[in-house]
């Protein structure tokens, strides 16, 4: 391949941006190896400043550490800049020091003469107070701060993945959301483990620096000396101005540059940078200024002191405090002139059919303390959360529940809630605004000190602790999260729960109607025609009540379509519906499983519930004692399928699942009952527990 054709390609794909980095590498290894002249010497030390300036400036503006991700990079490459730049500038120093203090440059020169007065003695104290400032203080703080940054990260990091995979199954986040914030996460450990590896340059910057300069003066002396004649004195005043030039113009970059980095690593995540910060944290409560204005100018009064200085600071202080307490006034005015103009009161109207309100069929009561959740403009997150739970509802059930009706509830506690259905309680808990709910998901190493609670949605021990605590609690093994996600997940899981209650006529008429966009003809003739609707409203219930979606409304209005004209009964109708959707509840239970393994029941067992059932005829009864054994056994058998880690369903004759489930679901709700019938042939059964005998 032609190597012209390649190296345009090469430039083309790479573009301006893509050069910058490898042109800038190759130039600080040319300023160590090739002579420079004093004049190219100079626009490079400028442009080093230039650098330290500029990433100072970036460094302020940045309103979080991400932001300026590339900063470990930028120091590396800028401590290399620095110590080449040291290489050039010392191989000059050496070769054209006895032609006189400009022999590297004018840049060299000028803070050689102008920053220290010409005198070497106090340019070497200068340049020692830089470096001692420098590495003692501020990279060695700002690399303990990115130390124990990158640790507090690192050990977070679990606890932030588990919460964006609870937000993520509730429905709250996409994820493309999801994929960001994970993504974020790795970034955010990446950036303080390298700003802590980065810091060590710095140090080994202050550290060259010393050794340079000593190189100079002690070389520089012996040059001007033995090679060209140069009385001691001369050699001594040339070469050590030269050499504390040097040094200084390289050293007030690299202080810079380390302030950039202590900034960087220091700060606290806002919206705000740094001048917004100190001016709003510092500078804002009138109070504070007054008693420092009063203090200072107190201090002015002493005698021998500089009166004009500190009487005038004072002046400044109590000038900014008056200000402030304006600009308080002029809001208390505004908001007592928004109050003042209520509107006049209007006679009583008469009573009318609007004052007749209804029972909410979903609603969410807050106490007082909570109403921040609920408020959008004091940053409320949930009700945003509560859009995702009914989209996720939809999507998972099959069918869009009721509007949740949020309010507050001067009844309640300031820090309880509680969740009604019809008007009935169904739900409630306590939740403390601005705190944090730390759940032991049962592997924790350590006690944290909060409220001991239990976690409202699944009964999980937990506590409840400050928001600075959040990284400790992680770090523990806890699950923490916030208090809109507390009462989210509550809500969530209750309305699963309740999800046959919340399919009312209202909800199934407009469940037909966006069945019937896809499939017109199926719900003409069903609905009326052959069933009532709410006949088909009691079938979708009881597949609802045992835990079943309803998401594949085709199968199951085809099933209705062709069992109306044999029987009106919902229960018969449902045990049917189940046979049809046979795949689904078997996929439902047991997902990617060829084998099924399932709780049994003894023969003799299975014939006395078929001959009682036959017995009680229409009743659909069980004798008590006979109830009382089927429920211990019943018992005995979930526990033993549970202590082996397989799912607790009950493979029962199709006469008799519909009467066991609905037995059995208030004293066992975690149990699912199926019928043989509902197992497709392309699955094997493996009884693993018995009821009524052994396995």
């Amino acid at each position: 391949m032609n190597p012209i054709l390649f190296l345009s390609q090469f430039f083309q794909r790479a573009g301006v941006r893509g050069l910058a980095g490898p042109f800038l590498i190759v130039m600080v290894l040319a300023m160590m190896v090739l002579p420079l002249p004093p004049f190219l010497l100079d626009i490079l030390f400028t442009f080093n400043i230039s650098v330290a300036i500029m990433v100072l400036l970036v460094s302020m503006n940045t309103l979080k550490p991400l932001d300026f991700s590339v900063f470990p990079t930028v120091l590396l490459i800028s401590t290399l800049l620095r110590l080449s730049l040291n290489v050039a500038s010392t191989r000059i120093v050496l070769l054209q020091g006895h032609t006189g203090p400009d022999a590297a440059g004018k840049v060299i020169e000028a803070f050689g003469h102008f920053l220290v007065g010409g005198n070497y003695a106090v340019g070497i104290v200068v340049f020692t107070i830089l470096v001692v400032i420098n590495f003692v203080v501020i990279t060695k703080g700002a690399g303990r701060i990115a130390e124990v940054g990158a640790r507090f990260t690192l050990d977070a990091m679990p606890g932030k993945q588990m919460a964006i995979d609870a937000d993520l199954n509730a429905g709250l986040i996409g994820e493309d959301e999801a994929r960001r914030r994970r993504s974020t996460i790795a970034q955010e450990a990446d950036f303080y483990g390298s700003m802590d590896g980065a810091s060590k340059f710095v140090r080994g910057d202050a550290v060259a620096g010393i050794v340079i300069l000593l190189i100079n003066i002690v070389g520089g002396f012996i040059v001007g000396v033995l090679q060209h004649n140069l009385d001691v004195a001369t050699a001594a005043k040339n070469y050590t101005l030269l050499t504390i030039g040097d040094g200084l113009v390289a050293q007030i970059p690299a202080l810079v540059i380390s302030t950039a980095a202590g900034i960087v690593v220091s700060r606290v995540t806002t919206d705000e940078n740094i001048g917004q910060q100190l001016v709003g944290q510092i500078f804002s409560q009138p109070l504070v200024l007054i008693l420092t204005g009063a203090i200072v100018g107190a201090l002015g009064l002493v005698p021998g002191m500089p009166h004009f200085a500190f009487l005038l600071l004072a002046a400044v202080m109590a000038g900014m405090a008056t200000l402030q307490l304006q600009r308080q006034r002029a809001k208390d005015t505004v908001t007592a002139e928004q109050s003042a103009t209520t509107p006049a009161v209007a006679e009583a109207p008469e009573a009318t059919w609007d004052d007749v309100t209804q029972v909410d069929v979903l609603g969410l009561e807050v106490g007082y303390r909570l109403i921040s959740l609920v408020d959008q403009s004091q940053g409320g997150e949930l009700l945003r959360r509560i859009k995702g739970i009914r989209k996720k509802f939809a999507q998972e059930v099959g069918f869009l529940p009721p509007t949740i009706h949020i309010r507050d509830n001067l009844d309640l506690k300031p820090n309880d809630y509680r969740i009604t259905l019809k008007g009935a309680e169904i739900g409630a808990g306590e939740a403390f605004s601005g705190m944090l709910l730390a759940i032991n998901p049962g592997n924790v190493t350590g006690m944290i000190q909060g409220t001991v609670t239990k976690d409202p949605a699944f009964g999980l021990p937990a506590v409840w602790i400050d928001a600075n605590l959040r990284e400790h609690a992680q770090a523990l093994g806890y699950t923490v999260v916030d208090v809109s996600t507390v009462v989210a997940t509550h809500l969530s899981h209750l309305i699963h729960a309740q999800a046959g209650e919340l399919l009312g006529l209202q909800e199934l008429q407009q469940l037909l109607e966006h069945v019937g966009k896809v499939a017109p003809k199926l719900t003409e003739d069903l609905v009326p025609k052959l069933l009532p609707l709410a006949t088909v409203q009691k079938v979708l219930q009881n597949l609802l009540d045992e835990g079943m979606h309803i998401r594949d409304m085709r199968t199951i209005l085809e099933t209705l379509s062709k069992l109306a004209g044999q029987s009106q009964d919902p229960h018969v109708l449902t045990q049917q519906v189940r046979v049809a959707l046979g795949p689904a509840i078997v996929q439902q239970l047991y997902p990617a499983a060829q084998e099924l393994q399932v709780i049994g029941m003894d023969k003799e067992l299975e014939y006395l519930l078929i001959q009682a059932l036959q017995a009680a005829g229409s009743s659909q009864a069980i004798e008590p004692g006979l109830a009382d054994t089927l429920l211990r056994e019943t018992r005995v058998a979930a526990e033993r399928q549970e202590q082996q880690g397989l799912p607790t369903v009950l493979l029962v004759p199709s006469q008799i699942r519909d009467l066991l489930a609905r037995f059995l679901k208030r004293s066992l709700p975690q149990l699912k009952v199926i019928s043989h019938d509902e197992i497709p042939g392309f699955k094997s059964v493996r009884v693993t527990s018995l009821v009524g005998g052994r396995a």
